[in-house]
This record gives C-alpha cells, structure tokens and sequence, in this order.
C-alpha cells in the first residue's frame, strides 16, 4: 500500500491519535528514539532455551552490580549431621576476564567448589554450586537478601541443598565479611571446620545461636511404609523433631 494508506492503517489500531498530531510529533519522536543507548542483542550462541539464556544474561549483568558486596567472607550454618556450628570461607569475584562473578567455596570437609552468582534485581543475591564432580549433579544454592546497606558486613539468607541421602533440605545462613578485597592465593590457606557449641568463641555464640536453632532448620526424611498415607506424615516430622530433642 502507498504511504497515506499505510499511515491510516496503522492509526486505526491506536486510540487518540490522528494522522496530524501523529506527523506533527515525528521530528520529536524520533529525536527520542535516537537519544536511547541501546545495544542490540545478538543472536550467536543463543541455546534456544529461553532459561538458560537468561541466566547468561543475568550473568554478565551482575558482573557490572555487585562491587560493594565482593569479597571474602566467613559464613555460619548448621551441620547437615550434627548440631554443630559449620564455618566456612566463601569469595565472591569477578572473573579474570570480567564476564561473570565467580564465588569460591572452601567446605569444612576439605572439599573446594566453583561456582557463579548472580543478582535479582537489587534485593537478592543468589551462589550458585554442584557440590559433586562431573558427571554428577548435586546443586546448592545461597540466597542473600541485599540489606538497604552501602557496604554491610554480614549478609542472611537461605541455604539449599541435599544431605546426604539426598533428600533436600534447607537451612539459614549468616555470611560476615572479611575483607572487601583477598587475594585468591590467600583465600585458599582459609580452611573450613565444624565447632560444637562448647568450644565456640566470641561473636561465634551469637552466630550459633542465630543459624543453628532448632527452628532454622527444613528437613525431609523417608519414612519406610506399606500404606503411604497421611499419617506418614505426622510419623516424619515426629522422627525429625526427636532427632533435635535427643
């Protein structure tokens, strides 16, 4: 179609604009439309998995928002199989090469592991783990929630993941900064451990009493049953509960 009807067609599907008002602005539209600084998205190495591009995405975007918060720091949970208080150093990086952040993760059973994080929006931070060697899969995740702080000295949040009969579990867990700025030769001489709560020291009561409560801590266990009915369920949390009673 010519021009003119062109212009018609395309106004019949938009409310209270006419073809004057519409060529009278052009000039100051487009104007606008010139001053945004947008890049275009490239189509190359797209997987075809609309999630898996997005956590590309968000990755190489919070390489660019976490500056205030990298660092090394010494996180306080729960033992998975104790009530002991389990310590261990995390680092949390920018790539070599500035594409992503990395974070760092020394286990208190001598164990390192490598993994990404990523922002959500400006109120969560997410570390994101395989706990196991390839080929297996065994995720765990850290999710921070970001405190209205320039530069906090501790973060909270929920820590995901599997025990050791794999059933998943989650637990709270208080991350307390080190050092804005660590080397990665001196962050590995941190060592992880787990402390029973007599031998804790200084702030590490607080930190025990905060993340290691009977509360701060969502279990699933299988129970062995021929009837899979609902009093299985009240036969689990009663298991559960007992073990944090004994």
């Amino acid at each position: 179609m010519d021009e003119d009807d062109a212009i018609g067609n395309a106004l019949s599907w938009v409310n209270n604009l006419s073809k004057k008002k519409l060529l009278g602005s052009m000039a100051r539209v487009k104007a606008a439309l010139y001053a945004i600084d947008a890049s275009p998205r490239t189509v190359d190495g797209d997987s075809g998995i609309p999630f898996l591009d997005n956590i590309e995405r968000l990755m190489r975007a919070t390489a660019g928002q976490v500056g205030n918060l990298c660092g090394a720091y010494m996180s306080y949970s729960v033992s998975s199989n104790s009530c002991a208080m389990k310590i261990e150093p995390y680092l949390v990086t920018l790539a070599g090469d500035g594409s992503h952040v990395e974070v760092v993760h020394n286990s208190a059973y001598g164990a390192t592991h490598r993994g990404f994080a990523l922002m959500n929006g400006a109120s969560h931070l997410y570390l994101m783990f395989n706990e196991s060697r390839q080929p297996q899969l065994s995720l765990f995740n850290i999710c921070l929630k970001i405190p209205m702080f320039d530069r906090p000295p501790f973060l909270r949040g929920l820590y995901t993941c599997f025990d050791y009969n794999f059933n998943p579990i989650a637990r709270r867990i208080l991350m307390v900064k080190l050092s804005d700025d660590m080397q990665r030769d001196e962050f590995m001489t941190l060592k992880g451990c787990l402390k029973q709560q007599d031998a804790l020291e200084g702030s590490e009561r607080a930190y025990y009493d905060y993340t290691c409560g009977r509360d701060d801590v969502l279990r699933m266990g299988d129970v062995p049953t021929p009837t899979m009915s609902e009093d299985d369920l009240a036969a689990e949390k009663s298991m559960l509960s007992r073990r944090w009673d004994e």
